[in-house]
């Protein structure tokens, strides 16, 4: 009889990004390789932050067989600006939601719940109290210092003391904890005790090929095309990038920003006098592979304070493309070791107009363009690549669930 295993999270398909994208190709190899798996999860919401149009209608708890998976779903709140007390909102309609769901299941024999959020752990170990299932975390964002470093909380500081023993408490119930970068395994054994793994995101270099790809749509002119594609979140430092847009040379260079998110108003509204940025909806998953490959750099610009709670999984599908990009961040982040270890493009600790001098110098340079594309690609496809990590689950999986 085949084993059965239960995923919580509240991100999955047809979210085609991000953690909802992983969760989907992790349960449905899952499914592919034998397993019985039921995902509880919420109605689909991200990045646009609203709930998408043709689940508005279903009913609060509706129940979906997707690719061999069975889905439970619940209808959580979703703030349209979510601001910090929205979001504790937002965790807690889910979770209460999804604790309705979990008498839905029949005897997992394991268990999987994704963070964020935090309460998926406690919603898992629920289950494995019940059926004495094995319980593994994975950490995607270690929410609660990522919310701390990155400001959005504020006026919630005087509840973190609670937060961060509870993370701890509830850490401390995982069979195996795993999560997605050296830094942030690093992070998570300051945390618990329990067995820790390195389960990083992947990239399926077949989906994101250059050699395939043809040019997008979105690039029509004849200067050079600066892409930001993904989530228009807090974890991103816009007020840099705005002043980026502004001192670029507007003959040589066009800015696009295709995306959504919390902060895409705003962002909208600081730089809509800056002619040379346009702005896009986030396109379908099987158009990424032409988006990114059309570019001529790819630009992420995060908070330099920003270190070891979060590793942007954008950074693959930029590598992947075969082109450079230019980050900037901290000289302590994952990202920077990786720049490091693939010379995938340029690397900046804080922005100067010397930036702008290196960049116009590489772009000006197709071979050294050409060479930093082919690492980047080649480093990924080495370190992350789709049937790599997949395969190393599947054995640490088999693994667990021979051990009493």
């Amino acid at each position: 009889m085949s084993k059965k295993i239960t995923i919580i999270g509240i991100n999955y398909f047809p979210e085609d990004s991000a953690i909802g994208l992983y969760t989907t190709q992790k349960a449905e190899n899952f499914v592919r390789k034998g397993y019985q798996v039921t995902v509880i999860t919420g109605f689909p919401y991200y990045p646009q932050w609203e709930i998408q149009e043709k689940y508005k209608s279903k009913p609060y708890f509706t129940r979906e067989t997707i690719n061999g998976v069975n889905v439970l779903r619940c209808r959580q709140y979703v703030p349209v600006n979510p601001t910090f007390f929205k979001r504790i909102l937002h965790l807690i309609t889910f979770t209460l939601g999804s604790f309705a769901n979990l008498f839905r299941v029949s005897n997992p024999d394991l268990v999987i719940s994704i963070v964020p959020f935090t309460s998926s752990i406690l919603l898992g170990w629920f289950l494995k109290l019940r059926y004495k299932s094995k319980l593994w975390v994975h950490v995607q964002d270690f929410e609660f210092d990522a919310a701390l470093q990155t400001g959005v909380s504020n006026k919630g500081k005087g509840i973190y003391s609670f937060l961060f023993k509870l993370e701890k408490w509830l850490l401390s119930k995982a069979n195996v904890s795993s999560t997605i970068s050296d830094s942030m395994l690093t992070r998570l054994g300051t945390k618990t005790k329990s067995e820790k793994f390195f389960l990083p995101n992947w990239i399926d270099e077949n989906n994101i090929n250059p050699e395939t790809a043809i040019q997008h749509k979105y690039f029509t002119s004849n200067k050079k095309h600066i892409l930001y594609s993904g989530n228009i979140g807090d974890k991103q430092d816009w007020n840099t990038f705005i002043q980026f847009c502004k001192d670029l040379d507007d003959s040589k260079y066009e800015v696009i920003i295709v995306g959504d998110g919390a902060k895409k108003a705003w962002l909208v509204e600081q730089i809509k006098k800056i002619n040379i940025v346009s702005f896009y909806p986030p396109v379908e998953y099987e158009e990424l592979s032409s988006l990114l490959c059309s570019a001529d750099l790819h630009v992420l610009f995060q908070k330099s304070n920003v270190i070891d709670t979060v590793m942007p999984s954008k950074i693959l599908g930029m590598m992947a493309s075969g082109k450079p990009s230019l980050v900037l961040g901290s000289e302590h982040s994952e990202v920077r070791t990786i720049f490091r270890n693939s010379n995938a493009g340029l690397f900046f600790n804080n922005y100067s107009k010397s930036l702008i001098s290196k960049l116009d110098r590489l772009m000006n340079d197709p071979l050294e363009c050409k060479k930093m594309g082919e690492d980047a690609r080649n480093f990924v496809i080495s370190k992350f690549s789709k049937e790599y990590v997949l395969t190393i689950l599947i054995q640490k999986v088999e693994t667990l669930l021979q051990t009493n």
